[in-house]
């Protein structure tokens, strides 16, 4: 294991920050993940329980209706700014803690709620374009009736699909660095989502190869009766901020 999981590169200095991003190679998609192995190897207990006791809370909020899902979007950048700086300690040598998971309710608490809006408005949109797509679709099909109506009923599900990758990749690309821009280097939201979404557009082949791995995993995380997602979810979180580590502080 150890040989297909090497320890991580030391972190780059923090005077090399390039806020522009630099491109990668494609391989380095897999190397994020096996650096991000090596963060969880360090600590995989309090991994693991870093990852259960906000997925608890997270569960509970979720119960109540519409304020829940509100509440989770705005405070999912939160404790990510708060995992992204515990991987930088870790990788500096110091320990993970439960108390990063507080961290960004105490710094850059404003500007890490302000991508939350981001991203629930960003959500917003897209639900509303798939209703009104599916919904334009299956009143033409009623109205058309037979099989030319059924026909444009699940004409209107595919563009409803291909509409939601279509507007949830950039989505993704905005927010996916922007918690550990702002609490690692203090950038404003606006700079930080910019940043963020054209540093994944430079990088799309290494996140390409990346989100392959990944989606392997995740099958073979299943097997064990999902307990593979323990480890699964800590190494996902921790490739954030490997990429992050690779596109914005190499030099």
């Amino acid at each position: 294991m150890n040989a297909v999981f090497p320890s991580p590169a030391p972190i780059p200095s923090g005077d090399t920050f390039n806020p522009q991003g630099r491109a990668v190679d494609a391989g380095r998609g897999w190397d994020w993940i096996v650096d991000a192995f090596a963060l969880f190897r360090r600590q995989p207990g309090m991994w693991i329980l870093a990852i259960i006791l906000p997925g608890i809370a997270l569960a509970l909020l979720s119960g109540i209706p519409v304020l829940g899902s509100l509440a989770n979007a705005l405070l999912l950048p939160l404790l990510a700014a708060g995992y992204m700086r515990g991987c930088k300690d870790l990788d500096e040598g110091r320990t993970l803690e439960l108390e990063h998971l507080l961290l960004g309710f105490k710094e850059n608490t404003g500007n890490l709620v302000m991508v939350g809006v981001f991203n629930l408005v960003g959500w917003t949109i897209i639900i509303m374009a798939v209703v009104a797509v599916i919904g334009g679709g299956v009143f033409m099909g009623m109205m058309r009736g037979g099989a030319l109506g059924a026909g444009m009923s699940i004409v209107s599900l595919l563009i409803a699909a291909l509409l939601v990758a279509g507007l949830l990749v950039p989505l993704y690309m905005a927010t996916w660095f922007a918690p550990a821009l702002i609490v690692l280097h203090n950038m404003a939201p606006v700079a930080a989502l910019k940043a963020s979404f054209f540093a994944c557009l430079r990088n799309w082949v290494p996140f390409t190869v990346c989100s392959v791995v990944l989606l392997v995993f995740c099958v073979i995380a299943i097997i064990p009766v999902g307990l593979g997602y323990l480890v699964l979810i800590p190494v996902i979180i921790a490739s954030v901020y490997t990429a992050y580590r690779d596109i914005f502080c190499a030099g």
